[in-house]
């Protein structure tokens, strides 16, 4: 079992999604910890990028402020190495294609063993493209997790037989963010990965209400939240991490 698996070992996880960098690294640290003690089971980190595709508003006005206040991939690296000294919990990466090519992908995928990345998603590179990244991902111990979109339809069968890690499910077509009701059959797409393979699937996009995150963890093995994570650090600032960590401790025990 991978590290990443057993973040669902413990009945369903709670994955939180935080921007590096936003506001500043020390920030994140101290959100990251706070997550983990409301009973986050696993994180993902953002590397800001400055045209993300798949998010928001919300998180790309956090990869906005993130570069603007000057964070950088290798500073990213050095957070990490940082946090790793007390943080166990699995750590997933999530990037654009851009900055994994821009920074050298063997380098990139290289420097996260060493920091104890277990972990990168790329919602920009469509399944029939992870094989510009998958070897030297494979290369390094780290795992390529594959998203499942409403529109995935006749590749669900195969997308989840390749799986690695963890399948992110995307929830809603369109971008991150909060939504008042998720109306896609996400029954339907959960069936089919079941069909296809026993690694562990998670819903995100959308999803902020404890009430939402039960639903949604009635028919996955986890659910993952960002937008509404990354709402607090807007609204908060470097005061966010004790509001984060109730904000978590609802969803957790929502979920359990």
């Amino acid at each position: 079992m991978s590290n990443i698996q057993k973040a669902f070992s413990n009945g369903k996880a709670f994955i939180a999604f935080l921007t590096c960098g936003d506001p500043d690294l020390e920030t994140t640290a101290a959100a990251v910890r706070a997550a983990v003690n409301g009973g986050a089971d696993l994180i993902e980190l953002g590397i800001p990028f400055s045209d993300p595709t798949a998010e928001g508003p919300v998180i790309q006005g956090a990869n906005l402020r993130a570069l603007r206040g000057g964070v950088t991939t290798d500073k990213i690296f050095a957070f990490v190495k940082e946090l790793r000294k007390d943080v166990s919990v699995p750590l997933v990466f999530m990037t654009y294609a851009n900055v994994v090519f821009s920074y050298g992908t063997e380098r990139f995928a290289a420097a996260c063993r060493e920091i104890g990345i277990d972990g990168l998603i790329l919602p920009d590179v469509p399944y029939e493209e992870k094989g510009d990244f998958l070897p030297a991902c494979q290369q390094y111990g780290i795992e390529l997790i594959s998203l499942i979109a409403p529109t995935s339809e006749n590749r669900i069968a195969k997308i989840a037989k390749d799986a690695e890690g963890f399948l992110y499910i995307v929830s809603s077509l369109g971008v991150t963010g909060m939504r008042s009701e998720i109306q896609t059959d996400l029954s339907a797409i959960v069936a089919a990965v079941r069909q296809n393979t026993t690694i562990p699937c998670a819903i995100g996009f959308g999803i902020s209400t404890p009430a939402q995150a039960k639903k949604m963890a009635g028919l996955a093995d986890g659910v993952i939240v960002g937008s509404a994570i990354v709402k607090l650090l807007e609204k908060h600032g470097k005061e966010a991490p004790p509001y984060i960590a109730d904000y978590v401790r609802s969803m957790k025990d929502a979920i359990r």
